[in-house]
């Protein structure tokens, strides 16, 4: 059995509209498609099953300021 895990997520309506389109071409739930692109890029980063934090010589990109001492 699969454990599953309920979430709300927010997205910008164009990104929704978009992947709602492709789910509906290749004929899938708009929350199947969510979970295959997230598989896919998961594995296209490097993240798989056997490496729960993905690699970590290869830190995620940081967001927002990268030095917040004043100036």
């Amino acid at each position: 059995m699969i454990n599953e895990v309920r979430m709300t997520l927010r997205l910008p309506e164009d990104l929704r509209d978009r992947l709602r389109d492709h789910a509906k071409s290749e004929r899938r739930s708009l929350n199947s498609e969510l979970v295959y692109v997230l598989e896919v890029g998961l594995r296209a980063m490097g993240v798989d099953a056997e490496s729960p934090g993905g690699d970590s010589a290869a830190p995620a990109p940081l967001r927002g300021k990268l030095d917040s001492s004043p100036a």
